[in-house]
Parts: structure tokens; sequence; C-alpha cells
């Protein structure tokens, strides 16, 4: 099994996605347990003084100011945890539990907390055995760290609250540990606070949304290019002289992806109907602009996610001089931020595609395709109602736009008076990306008949292949009125999983 080392200097997207998807393991490196020790040498030193230290010997928030003596240190730490193990709402999805995990891990190892080395083993070893906390859909505000969801997960290695194994099953987080052979932790001072304060689970919803809209970007510019030949439109609008004098990297990128998908078709650029046209509509010409602009908002999005990977996200921090420092980096506002706005950018992709579909389905704007690509039309409702779902998906993600770091609701007796909503906009943005593989998949299935329908005319060499592709992942064709929800279900799926982008790189190779 493929395992991650985890050094003092963070990790990378790759390292997150191994761990949370590919249930890889996870390894402390000798020097993360090095400065694990060394930090947690000066957290003892302070301890042992008289003087408050904040985070080490007092209360916390809007209770910092007592002073809090060292018999009762121990009961502070517990305290914090299961205090804020507060959390309500739906289960967290697994992936996103083990991201989070593993993202306090790596600040945990940076050598900037004093957490005892033996607390980051008992986490790594968590996730090495497959135990993932419940965690619970409502409970951060993204700011002071996502403080619920991260208390859940610190309660689990202490051996309270519920978990699942790795069977699926929830039991007593108690009992799985002891399966295991892992001994729950007792914290010691700054333990329990450091397990919290972090912006661990909207980073790993973040690096995730990463990865699949990565996919669905390159998908876009394939189904963009079957409805762009299923329109008879004209690929010239994607030549690389037309995308360099409007030098957007990510415009010319979805262009090429375009016109290597459509090369040698016979389709594009041909008219059908008594007015020929001079120019597509914007969906199909600006196809490569739109798109475009959210690769290069997914490139904005990949820099913030990269410098969260490589930071120590705590307050306070231990520093190397020995001080330790109570500091505002735990606000959630850089990952809030660009995870609101590829929700907008997914969004507008999304209600693009669905005006190629309507396009695709309307005898008056199809240049000669049938009627919502009926077989019979009047008899057959054909794809009708398909484009509805695909509206309906549309209209969702257009209301998931609306950020939610704009929005903050003071805590904390007004000591925590300005928060991110970082969590609330990463679990948008899940939904938003899933909505969108949805509708890509609806366009999909609509070009895909649409293309079959133009008889006599011979598809690229690409866009055969996709067709062919998908029609062997049991997606059918054209034909009389049938159930179609597992037709689209199918075509979900093939799109979801990559099938879709791997069908046309057989022949184009790879896209960008």
């Amino acid at each position: 099994m493929h395992t991650v080392v985890v050094g003092t200097s963070g990790v990378t997207a790759s390292d997150v996605l191994a761990v949370a998807r590919g249930g890889a393991r996870v390894e402390l490196s000798d020097e993360a347990v090095a400065a694990l020790a060394a930090a947690r040498e000066i957290v003892d030193a302070l301890a042992a003084k008289p003087e408050p230290v904040y985070g080490v010997s007092t209360g916390f928030g809007a209770l910092a100011t007592r002073h809090i003596s060292q018999e009762l240190r121990t009961q502070l730490q517990r305290n914090i945890v299961r205090s804020h193990a507060a959390g309500m709402g739906p289960r967290v999805e697994r992936e996103v539990v083990r991201a989070l995990m593993f993202l306090r891990l790596k600040t945990v190892c940076s050598g900037h907390t004093g957490v005892r080395p033996e607390v980051a083993q008992t986490m790594a070893d968590l996730l090495n055995a497959g135990i993932t906390p419940v965690v619970h859909e409502y409970g951060s505000l993204g700011c002071s760290g996502d403080l619920a969801p991260l208390s859940h997960c610190a309660l689990a290695l202490m051996g309270e609250g519920d978990a699942e194994g790795p069977d699926g099953t929830v039991r007593p987080a108690v009992e799985l540990l002891a399966e295991h052979g892992i001994a729950p932790v007792e914290l010691r001072e700054k333990e329990g606070l450091a397990l919290l304060n972090g912006t661990d689970g909207m980073l790993g919803m973040l690096v995730m949304a990463l990865a699949d809209l990565d996919t669905l970007y390159t998908s876009a510019d394939i189904t963009a290019a079957l409805s762009l030949e299923a329109l008879l439109g004209t690929d010239k609008v994607l030549a690389p002289e037309l995308h360099a004098i409007r030098p957007h990297p990510g415009q010319g990128a979805s262009a090429a992806n375009m016109l290597a998908v459509l090369k040698d078709s016979q389709l594009t650029g041909h008219h059908q109907d008594d007015a020929p046209r001079v120019q597509d509509a914007y969906s199909v010409r600006c196809a490569p602009q739109v798109a475009g602009a959210g690769r290069d908002t997914l490139a904005h999005a990949r820099l913030v996610a990269e410098r969260e990977l490589a930071a120590a996200v705590d307050n306070p921090v231990v520093l190397p001089d020995g001080r330790v420092e109570s500091n505002g980096n735990f606000h959630g506002a850089p990952v809030a931020y660009v995870l609101d706005f590829l929700a907008i950018a997914a969004a507008d992709l999304a209600s693009i595609a669905e005006r190629r579909t309507d396009r695709l389905l309307d005898k008056n704007r199809s240049h000669g395709l049938p009627p919502f690509l009926a077989d019979d039309p009047g008899v057959d409702s054909g794809l009708m109602i398909a484009q509805y779902t695909q509206a309906a998906l549309v209209s969702e993600m257009k209301r998931l736009a609306v950020p939610a770091s704009a929005d903050s609701i003071p805590s904390s007796a007004m000591q925590e008076d300005h928060v991110s909503m970082g969590w609330s906009a990463a679990r948008k943005l899940r939904t938003a990306v899933d909505n969108l593989t949805r509708v890509l998949a609806i366009e999909l299935y609509a070009a895909t008949r649409a293309v079959e329908l133009r008889e006599g005319l011979t598809p690229a060499p690409a866009t055969r292949a996709v067709i062919d592709a998908v029609r062997e992942a049991g997606v059918e064709g054209p034909g009389p009125d049938r159930f179609l929800a597992p037709d689209l279900a199918a075509a979900d799926a093939f799109v979801r999983d990559g099938l879709l982008v791997a069908a046309a790189e057989k022949v184009t190779g790879p896209l960008r």
C-alpha cells in the first residue's frame, strides 16, 4: 500500500488525495518526531512557570483571562474537546474526515503546536486503522479553525464518541481503538486546543474539489465540442491565433482541447437550413472563453491551496526561539474566498452547458435535428424532461454560487467577532461539483444522440470514440422513448469516473 510520510514542511495535494480517497498509510518522519519533541519541551517549560500563557495555562476564547492551576489542566484539555464536539446534522463523508485528520496531523508535525510525538502517532494510527470519527455537517464558522469537526476527531483520539470502523459500521470509538491496539490519549497542556484550531476541513474539501474540477473542465471541453459538432457549428473560432490575441491561459487551453476533439470532423461548418449562420450562438462560440475563465480560477485556487498545505495553522504557535505567541492564522478567509469563487465558476460552466443542450433540443435552433431529439415527435417526448432535470441542477448551482464568505456571525461573546464561513463555502462547493457532473452528463447524453442523428456526415475520430465508449458503458443511443433515469445515471458515472476524458484522449492524446 502507498505510504505518505509527513515531515515538518507540509504536504502536497496528491498526499491529501492518497490518504483521503486512496486509503494510503501515514508515517511520521524522524525530522517531524524531533520537531514535535523540541516544541513540547518549550511548552512544558512554560507550563511550569507561574505566569499565564494562552492555551497552555489559561482558558480559551472569551474565557482566556482565567489562569488554570496545574491540577486542572488535564481536565481543561479534555473539557475543550468534549464541549467543542457540538456538531449537528448529517454525517460528513468519510473522505472529508480523513482529509481533515490528515491535514491536522500535517500541522501538528510542523513542530509549531507543542503536541507530544505520541499524540501525533496516535493520529496516524487512527488513519492507518481505517477508523473515521463521526463528524457532523454543522458546527464550524471557519474561524478559530473548523472547531466542531476537529473536536469530534479529537474526541475519538481520547476514546470517546462514535466512529466508523473499516467495515463501515459506526460504533463507540473506544471499542474500535481497543480492537486495533490503540491506546486512547490523555491530553496535556495545549494539546486539546492544538487539535481543534485549523482550517483543515475547508482545505481538504478544496483540494478534493480542485481534483474533481480538473477532470470536469476537460470533460466540459469535450461535451462542448460534441455540441458544436452536433449543431453543425464552425471550428474556425477555435483557431490558436484568435486566442493568442487575448492571452488568458485557460481560454487557450480550452480552445486547444476543443480543436483537438473536433479534428477531421465532417460535421463542422455545414448548414442545413434556409438561413445560413454568419456566427454561432454565444453558448457555442464562447465556450473556450467561459471554460477558460474557470480554468484560470482553478489555477488561482490551486495556488492558495498550495500555500495553505505548506502552512502551520494553530493558535498559539510555538516559535523556534522559544516563544509561544497568539495569532490570527486560523482565520479561513483565504480558503473561503476561493471556495466561493470556484462555486461561481462551476455555476457558469453548468449554465452554458445547459444552454447548448437546450439548443440541441429546439427544432428552431438546432439546424435540422428533430424536436427534443425524439424518435417520433409527438408520440415520443425525447429528451424534453432530461433538460428539465438539467435546468433544475443549474438553478440550484446558481443559488449555491451566493458566497458564504461574505457572511459573518459573531461568536464567543464577541471575542470571535468576524468569521469566514469557509466550512460552509466548502460544503456547498461539494454539492456544486456533484451537480456540475450531472449537468455535463446530460449535455453528453444529448450531444452524442444528436451527432448520431446527423446521418450521412462523419463525426471526428475523437467524438466517434466517445460515442462508442459511452454506448459500451450502457448509455443507449437514439430510439423510441424509454425509462431515461438509468441512461442518465450511466452517463453521470461515465463523466464522474473520468471515462469521458479517457475515451477522447485515446484519439487526441493528453488534453490540457
